[in-house]
């Protein structure tokens, strides 16, 4: 880190949202320009910096403050220059003058301890000396709480966040509970907030502290792993932990928080329970909402419907089985249901038959969790699909669309597709827009890894007998051609699958450790499968899938690795480093996370909010300037990020197979190598051979392919949404 101290001498830029802004700083008699996320400064103010100085190629040489101190003018020449600036209402370059003439060297002790005396100054009345108080008080409260802020390691960003939402009572408010950060600020959880906490000092033993360490063990737990309660007993023992204090200590604050209603605990089977009030709320809320759909039947004659398959079967040149026109018949006579099966099983010639069943005078609505699987919907049935967020038009609050219960969707039926990457909160907000009526269709595999978000909707839904269903088993002839498709189904009876048959789209490839298998997948990804499937572009082509994040054959690394070989470093590509990773143009990326506010942009002039967990693009642009980049999307939604965004962007040659639900590849190569047990399971293997529509590698060591084969040991998910559905269907009082 270098440093950096001069005099404000002008402010050339500012986001008034974020607080980025380009400043010119005079330094020993020269002006330098410095960038970074600052308050209002004032021309005259003196200002010391830490960064490093960088090369803008349009702007030249430009300091980049990662943190700053200022310091009050001193000289009376500084003073009036500060106070004439006009960022002070009121005052302005005469005005400064008058003041400084006046009190001298008090002039700035005078506006902050003894406002009244401005009225000794020439044509300053009381009505005048009030608004020069109070915008010289909120212009240093902002400064304040930067600075106060700065103390404890919050970034510039976050700083902004706060200051905005608290304004002049952060300091007092952040002094008596800093754990109040994680409900109010998005971006601080427990482990910030404790970090500030302490340096406050703070006590381990502080109320304030163990309940927010209760509650953070139920959000970890539904971040970390879906579950949406955890046994008490489980919850006290990991609470234990993360606070390093005693039950005799946490017990009393359990039972707090569930008079308070911030928790509830709840009995099943003598078992107690704890779960965060609103997962309760939204897996109840769900329960009678499905149930309100599934007690409005459609009226529709079985001789219609029968009448409609034929057709449909006539112009298709298809045959459907017995237990394919029973789904199509229970969908288009139900008001709810289910429909779920591997693939090869037909639900998309079931989807399109469904539309021609129903009919034109159906209004029907096509919808899927991702971009990627909307897409592929709309593809296959010729008729648009969107995202469910984009269904629900996400309207810019967190959680907020504009088609809710007030102003649901004007339709008839509904047909959501990879129902089982949804999670509590996504099928709560979509059924408050559905109004009774309305068909709901939800079609999806049973067998996939569940949502990457809290709960466990669609095995909840299907464990309720009340609810219409039907699970898909017999494989389409044409599909039986396909050894990605029997093998899945191979892969999910515990049978080994087959590799290497003459003419196959299944192989696999023998190496005997993990260098050893990095290595071969980069050259699969870069010269052998492109050649071998006449597709020169890898990137878009060919997805690795990892089941780990770290050692040679995890995510990181082989993003590194791959990044290297299919988009090197070039004299003619921008990119730009973000802590450890470097993001360059052309690079493939995913969201890492929900992000309700940040603007996108889409063909022929759409606008909206909004860029969700999964998503996948490209890097068209790096700005070097401001370091931003910009982002376009598979469905052709282009996003600007800021720099202090990045932290919401991985880079995606290689993904988790919990990051690739909802999305089709034309070729998946999978390295299966070893790893945590927990993780190599067969549901993990199942769900990333079932994201290749053309072609499956797998690279690495037999053995591991048949532990994780027989490894049908899945984690269990915490969930209630199936004992509010059983509830609600009186299968149990």
């Amino acid at each position: 880190m270098e440093t950096l101290r001069g005099t404000v001498n002008g402010t050339l830029f500012r986001n008034d949202d974020n607080g980025y802004s380009v400043i010119s700083l005079r330094v020993e008699g020269n002006l330098q320009t410095a960038v970074g996320i600052f308050p209002e400064l004032t021309d005259g103010e003196q200002l010391q910096l830490e960064g490093e100085w960088t090369q803008h190629a349009q702007y030249g040489r430009q300091f980049k403050a990662a943190g700053f101190q200022v310091e009050r003018p001193t000289t009376l020449d500084a003073i009036e220059h500060y106070l004439g600036s006009g960022l002070i209402r009121g005052v302005g370059p005469s005005t400064a003058r008058l003041i400084v003439e006046t009190f001298g060297q008090d002039t700035l002790e005078v506006l902050s301890a003894h406002p009244e005396r401005l009225t000794e100054v020439p044509k300053i009345g009381k009505k005048r000396m009030q608004q020069i108080y109070e915008s010289f008080a909120a212009q240093q409260q902002s400064r304040n709480t930067f600075l106060f802020l700065q103390r404890y390691g919050i970034t510039p960003s976050l700083s902004n966040k706060i200051n905005k939402l608290y304004r002049d009572q952060a300091e007092r408010f952040i002094r008596e509970n800093p754990y109040r950060l994680i409900d109010d600020i998005e971006g601080v959880g427990f482990l910030t907030a404790d970090r500030i906490a302490q340096s406050l000092g703070v006590t381990p033993e502080s109320t304030f502290r163990l309940r927010a360490g209760i509650k953070h063990v139920l959000r970890d737990a539904a971040a970390g792993s879906g579950h949406t309660y955890l046994p008490e007993a489980e919850l006290v023992h990991k609470a234990c932990q993360l606070l390093g204090a005693s039950e005799a200590l946490l017990l009393p604050q359990v039972d707090f928080l569930c008079l308070n209603r911030d928790i509830l605990r709840l009995d099943l089977e003598g078992t107690a329970l704890i779960s965060l009030t609103a997962y309760v709320q939204a897996e109840q809320e769900i329960a009678r909402r499905l149930m309100m759909l599934k007690a409005c039947s459609q009226q529709m004659f079985q001789a219609q419907i029968e009448n409609r398959i034929d057709a449909f079967e006539k112009h298709e040149h298809i045959r459907f089985s017995p237990a394919q026109r029973q789904a199509i018949g229970l969908a288009a006579e139900s008001g709810l249901s289910v429909i779920t099966g591997g693939p090869g099983t037909g639900k998309t010639t079931l989807i399109n038959c469904l539309l021609a069943v129903l009919g034109e005078e159906t209004k029907t609505l096509l919808a899927a969790p991702t971009g990627r699987a909307a897409k592929r919907m709309s593809e296959a049935t010729g008729q648009e699909a969107s995202t469910i967020h984009r269904l629900l038009q996400f309207g810019g609050e967190e959680g907020v669309f504009q088609m809710d219960e007030d102003n649901q969707l004007s339709c008839d039926c509904v047909i959501v597709d990879e129902v089982s990457m949804v999670d509590v909160f996504l099928m709560r907000s979509l059924l408050r827009a559905i109004a009774p009526g309305t068909r709901l269709i939800l079609v999806g595999d049973a067998d996939q890894l569940p949502s990457v978000g809290p709960g466990n909707v669609l095995a909840d839904i299907l464990s309720c007998p009340g609810i219409p269903q039907m699970r898909l088993k017999e494989i389409f002839r044409q599909a039986e051609q396909s050894m990605i498709v029997m093998n899945a189904h191979r892969i999910n009876r515990g049978e080994d699958p087959v590799a290497n048959s003459p003419g196959s789209d299944f192989f696999f490839e023998m190496k005997p450790d993990a260098n050893a298998a990095a290595q071969s997948i980069v050259a699969l990804c870069t010269t052998r499968l492109p050649k071998y499937l006449q597709e020169p572009d890898s990137a878009r082509t060919l997805q690795v899938l990892s089941p780990t994040k770290k050692g040679v054959c995890g995510v990181g690394a082989l993003n590194q690795m791959l990044q290297e070989a299919l988009n090197p470093p070039d004299p003619f590509k921008q990119e730009l480093q973000y802590r450890d990773m470097t993001l360059r143009e052309g690079d493939k990326v995913i969201q890492i996370k929900n992000n309700y506010q940040i603007a996108w942009t889409a063909p022929e002039g759409e606008e909206g909010l909004g860029v969700f967990n999964g998503d996948i693009g490209f890097v068209t642009e790096i700005d070097p300037e401001d370091k931003s980049l910009t982002v376009l999307f598979d469905d052709q939604r282009k996003v600007i990020y800021e720099y202090q965004q990045l932290e919401e962007v991985e880079l995606a040659y290689c993904l988790s197979v919990h990051k690739s639900q909802g999305s089709e590849f034309p070729a998946v190569v999978i390295p299966v190598i070893g790893g945590p047990r927990m993780l190599l399971t067969r549901n993990l293997l199942y769900t990333a051979v079932t994201r290749a529509r053309r072609l499956v590698v797998l690279v690495g060591r037999q053995s591991v392919v048949q532990m994780m084969v027989s490894n049908n040991l899945e984690r269990r998910r915490y969930s209630l949404l199936g004992r509010w559905l059983a509830l609600e269907t009186g299968e149990i009082a």
